[in-house]
């Protein structure tokens, strides 16, 4: 069980109306408490992503650690926890240091490390008996952290496989190798696994090609003698968990660990048209659980309309915000940073103060704007409070 902190609710939370006093459960996010724009997110889908991804994972035989960075809300993680989850990836030590202190009991962190502070410290919650492993692309990464390791404790290491035009991650299975064996003998150091991330490929032949390499990489070292018995194998953005899924799951390369963050909330952008559930539907589906809700704040022309909505509250760059309420009419074209600007389709009345629904794309880009969030039933009535710890 996740520590859950009892933050007050005052005139700091946006969206909230501070004079109105903290919001009791059960309130309609209409009744007064309220002001807009207001992020919400609703309880059922957020229910009911959660199991499809922990029966997902369980049907295929991997493990779950989805990355908190996400949504980084505590209630959130916990109910990804207590729905089977292994443990939960982070991609700072920062956002170690938060997962630490809410007692989340095992920690990817899904960057080579360098940082000495960063550094002495996950060696000395090692030590304490924390379950963290981090990655290591490079001779650097391996050196720093053994010169950590040298003051106490022991650090556990994945060696990540990247691919041309990515992000991190050694280019060749020779590159793989050598910091594999760099780490293997280092004073300190444990070579946990591999790791890999396939989420800026373009294409279901690219992907595959990737994780097949990944599985060739985990081949080598194991052959080579470098790896545990059971070592760690770990991959999975939320764009292609299937192909993951059917390159990785049955070769029988070790413990398989999806770490797909954006499937707790889902989205209406970006997500609603990478989820590898259009290509499995019948594994799916995943639900859109962010909403918005801004007001009509002027009607300056014919065919325009402003909502007082803005890149300060809502993602971009992923996609621009859709309109879900009304249904139709209305077209998100732009943002600045305290308005959307929206064309107004002919014969579509709109007025200064009418509420409108917005769909959004990204959450991880959603949530980093809002301190507290609403959890909202289906009749938007307040379940309870989010609060999230950028």
């Amino acid at each position: 069980m996740l520590d859950i902190p009892d933050e007050p609710i005052d005139w700091r939370a946006k969206g909230f109306w501070a004079p109105a006093g903290k919001p009791l459960p059960g309130e309609s996010i209409f009744g007064g408490g309220f002001t807009w724009p207001l992020m919400v997110v609703r309880e059922s889908a957020v229910r009911a992503n959660v199991a499809t991804m922990a029966a997902y994972c369980a049907r295929h035989g991997m493990d779950f650690a989805p990355h908190a960075k996400t949504t980084m809300a505590p209630l959130l993680l916990r109910a990804q926890l207590d729905a089977g989850a292994w443990g939960m990836t982070v991609a700072t030590p920062n956002q170690a240091l938060v997962m630490r202190n809410l007692g989340v009991p095992r920690v990817f962190l899904a960057n080579e490390v360098l940082d000495p502070v960063a550094l002495g410290w996950l060696a000395a919650e090692t030590a304490a008996g924390w379950d963290v492993w981090f990655q290591a692309d490079s001779p650097a990464g391996v050196e720093a952290a053994a010169s950590a390791a040298r003051s106490g404790g022991r650090l556990r290491l994945l060696v990540e496989l990247g691919h041309a035009g990515g992000r991190t991650g050694v280019r060749t299975l020779d590159e793989l190798e050598a910091v594999a064996r760099a780490v293997v003998a280092a004073d300190g150091l444990e070579l946990a696994g591999v790791t890999g991330y396939e989420g800026q490929l373009s294409d279901v032949p690219s992907v595959d090609a990737f994780l097949d390499t990944l599985a060739e990489g985990v081949r080598r070292l194991a052959g080579a003698g470098l790896l545990p018995e059971r070592p760690i194998v770990t991959a999975g953005g939320s764009a292609w968990f299937d192909r993951v899924v059917d390159r990785l799951a049955g070769a029988g390369l070790g413990q398989l660990i999806l770490r797909s963050g954006a499937s707790v909330t889902h989205d209406d952008g970006f997500y609603r048209e990478v989820t590898p559930f259009n290509r499995v539907p019948a594994e799916g589906p995943l639900h859109a659980a962010m909403e918005m809700w801004a007001q009509i704040i002027s009607t300056p022309e014919p065919g325009l309309a402003l909502a007082g909505m803005g890149k300060r509250d809502a993602p971009i760059d992923e996609g621009l915000p859709i309109v879900k309420e009304p249904a139709s009419g209305l077209t998100v074209t732009k943002l600045n940073d305290h308005h959307t600007y929206l064309a107004v389709d002919p014969g579509v009345t709109v007025r200064p103060g009418d509420l409108v629904r917005f769909g959004l794309s990204h959450p991880c880009t959603a949530f980093d704007k809002w301190r507290h969030i609403p959890l909202v039933d289906d009749e938007h009535r307040v379940v309870d409070v989010l609060h999230t710890y950028f």
